[in-house]
């Protein structure tokens, strides 16, 4: 659907633009500087897009142990589970497209005047992005 507010759009971009970065954090934070636990989507089963990506691109012997990952949520593989995500394009994949909804995000505050509010948006998108992970 497009989006008829700025400020709308900005946040549902925004939105997406985080979360994508918090499924990448699933498989590449350091639990100790960004406070969350590897695997943890994972174990609660859920299908994150670095899996999705993965179980689409990868082998059949990676969608398999994907499929299998996500459904019994079986943390017990996450190593064999990171091998697999690492080894298809899903890491660049879902980086890509978090930065275009970042750019998105900035996009639609374009016709707003120019303020240390629309500013501070603009850093916001960028962070959003540049979380440790």
């Amino acid at each position: 659907t497009a989006c008829e507010e700025a400020l709308g759009c900005y946040g549902r971009y925004l939105g997406l633009s985080y979360q994508l970065v918090d499924d990448l954090m699933d498989y590449l934070a350091d639990p100790e500087t960004s406070g969350k636990n590897l695997g943890t989507d994972l174990a609660e089963g859920k299908p994150t897009l670095p899996l999705i990506r993965a179980g689409m691109t990868g082998s059949g012997e990676q969608k398999a142990l994907i499929s299998a990952a996500i459904r019994d949520g079986r943390v017990d593989q996450i190593k064999e589970v990171l091998a697999a995500v690492e080894a298809t394009d899903a890491i660049p994949y879902t980086r890509a497209l978090a930065a275009g909804y970042r750019d998105s995000a900035v996009a639609a505050l374009g016709d707003i005047p120019d303020s240390p509010y629309k500013q501070a948006l603009t850093d916001l998108a960028s962070f959003a992005i540049m979380r440790s992970y």
